[in-house]
């Protein structure tokens, strides 16, 4: 049995011992499934007993209770301040006399549709989707997020049912244009780079990053190819790049669930707040104007000492009130590129990026993954196959793609352009509409409307390798 004793302390009996929980942060901590990050952090259960004693008593846990008992304190952390002071009662309403027990039943229920929760969501705190997502099993996590359905728009729509976006990431460790070129003309020729054409920087340097900007934006307008550019600088620097003229699509930062983790980033609520508005102002977009990109991860906390004695789970959870303040174009998750300190292996990988898929998705935003592991972690290709299959089950946005699942700048794998295929394939999923239609018109699809293979051809595409590397 388990008992809320409604002041704060949270008990279970199982087999005849009792365990006793102090506070929530305390509670969903030993509720988390097994991962290395909360063990390194001393916040782990200390056996499964108390892990299942844990989601017992969280089970029992009022929603609305998440309302009142903060897990960091509001006077010291401006994201739990914008998650109080955000919050849409009138949303939370339909939800508010469940326990989060209840409320798993009710996200599993048919009365739980797509319309019903986007109508819920902003009535929904971090806290509460992190806490749902410790009862629910794998198989749980992706029949609720495939009900969900969040659609952003720049140049190209994403996440319309039946679609599945790419990132198309030609990275390269010297940002050598021929080398950008040639994964750049790879990913495109294999349909990849609806969601973003986004490049990490080998260097923040305004100077190269305005050069990376200035080339893709020249391909990009050249083919009239619908998409929009990305190169992931610090928002700082996009900033003085957008006030000095330069080809700025998308604003890109790093972001994470508590203030003290965001400054470890150099980065504050209100240096957000001056880049969407800078943003905003371009207007580049074509059929919308979303016009941010986000990443998170699970760990991103931990490593900067800046978690608060938080499970890493709901910490990277209030992220994502972060990221939905600005109604950004792309979130993703980089789930298991911090490395096996915090994500061990390949099922401690694949559990993280199901629930950071689910819990953004629940809270509104649209949602894609790095699907990826460091060379060092306990990881291989398989795990990243079995990822990439179970979340576009889920119904993810996008997925980040690398040439041959490599990248030789930021040296991690991840998926590849043809592994985006695969899912394409055997899911029935299509491109996003305008990027589709561009496809079709350069003679890229075949008549079933998969990628037509034209090696050995002299397809108007392959000029883009020639013109940047001379």
């Amino acid at each position: 049995m388990s008992t809320y004793t409604g002041t704060g302390t949270y008990t279970a009996t199982l087999g005849g011992h009792s365990y006793r929980f102090t506070s929530l942060a305390r509670l969903l901590a030993a509720a988390s499934p097994e991962r290395s990050g909360d063990r390194l952090a001393g916040l782990a259960a200390d056996s499964a007993q108390e892990r299942v004693a844990a989601r017992w008593a969280l089970a029992e846990v009022p929603l609305a209770r998440f309302l009142a008992e903060q897990v960091i304190p509001y006077e010291t952390d401006d994201v739990t301040r914008l998650i109080v002071d955000t919050h849409d009662l009138a949303a939370f309403a339909p939800v508010s006399g469940l326990t989060v027990g209840g409320f798993r039943e009710w996200l599993l229920s048919e009365a739980a549709d797509a319309e019903s929760l986007a109508a819920v969501s902003p009535g929904l705190t971090p806290e509460m989707v992190a806490a749902v997502s410790k009862l629910m099993g794998n198989a749980d996590l992706v029949a609720v997020a495939r009900k969900v359905r969040v659609v952003t728009a720049f140049r190209s729509t994403i996440g319309l049912p039946g679609r599945l976006a790419t990132r198309l990431q030609p990275n390269h460790p010297t940002d050598d244009p021929a080398g950008v070129a040639a994964a750049l003309l790879d990913g495109l020729l294999l349909g990849s780079g609806d969601a973003v054409i986004g490049i990490n920087p080998a260097t923040d340097s305004p100077k190269a990053v305005r050069d990376l900007l200035e080339l893709l934006d020249g391909v990009i307008q050249r083919y009239s190819i619908p998409t929009q550019s990305c190169v992931l600088c610090h928002v700082t620097t996009s900033v003085d790049l957008m006030e000095r003229g330069a080809p700025v699509d998308l604003v890109f930062q790093s972001i994470a669930g508590t203030q003290a983790a965001n400054a470890s980033f150099g980065v504050t609520l209100g240096l957000l707040d001056e880049a969407h508005a800078a943003a905003g102002e371009l207007k580049r977009g074509t059929v919308g104007q979303n016009a941010l990109y986000f990443e998170t991860g699970q760990g991103s906390a931990l490593s900067a000492d800046a978690h608060h004695g938080v499970d890493q789970q709901t910490v990277e959870a209030r992220a994502y009130a972060v990221a939905r303040r600005y109604d950004p174009l792309l979130v993703n998750t980089v789930v298991g590129f911090i490395g096996p300190e915090y994500l061990y292996d390949g099922r401690q990988i694949l559990r993280a990026a199901l629930e950071d898929h689910f819990c953004g998705k629940l809270l509104g935003l649209p949602m894609g993954l790095d699907i990826c592991y460091t060379n060092h972690a306990d990881a291989d290709d398989d795990d990243i196959a079995t990822m990439l299959t179970m979340l576009g089950v889920a119904g993810a946005s996008f997925v980040i793609c690398t040439p041959g699942g490599d990248d030789i700048m930021l040296n991690y794998q991840s998926a590849s352009y043809h592994d985006a295929l695969y899912l394409r394939e055997v899911l029935g999923l299509r491109p996003a509409p305008e990027f589709e239609a561009w496809l079709d018109g350069i003679g890229l699809l075949d008549e079933r409307g998969a990628i037509r293979d034209v090696s050995g051809t002299a397809h108007p595409l392959t000029a883009i390798g020639k013109e940047l590397a001379a």
